[in-house]
């Protein structure tokens, strides 16, 4: 079963890196013609949520996609406010996947690991936060890892 839900979530994520490879690349279908520069720095992550420490080795337990350029889009529930808070946050996503200040949760050890994967505005992006248990996860302040 644990590789079956990893080879799942490999799987979303190789596709999202399909597509973001076709944003990145020059050439790449949809991509402007030769000699035009694009309007936007592209901007697409694959989100994840794995029951472990280690994104690497634990079991991914779901997956969506994020576009934010040219539009908010991909399958997370709600691109909109996700996309905002990525803007206002920059590349510093600690503060949107720490847990609200007023969160009550359980000191029991049952990690829970969020990642952000790709490209935001034209830079690769590897991202990695651990929880130490899903009450965490559940009480972030924004929507980003809200999925």
């Amino acid at each position: 079963m644990r590789s079956i839900a990893r080879g799942l979530g490999l799987g979303s994520a190789a596709m999202a890196l399909t597509a973001l490879t076709a944003l990145a690349w020059p050439g790449a279908a949809g991509a402007a013609p030769t000699g035009e520069q694009s309007l936007y720095a592209p901007s697409a992550l694959v989100l994840s949520v794995t029951a472990g420490p280690d994104a690497d080795t634990g079991t991914v337990l779901r997956a969506v996609t994020l576009v934010c350029a040219p539009g908010p889009g991909g399958t997370h529930p709600n691109p909109v406010a996700a996309c905002r808070e990525l803007r206002a946050a920059g590349s510093q996503l600690d503060p949107l996947a720490a847990p609200a200040a007023d969160a009550v949760c359980t000191r029991e050890w049952d990690p829970v690991t969020v990642t952000a994967d790709g490209v935001w505005q034209g830079r690769r992006l590897n991202y990695t936060y651990t929880f130490a248990n899903p009450c965490g996860l559940r009480n972030t302040a924004g929507a980003l890892f809200n999925f």
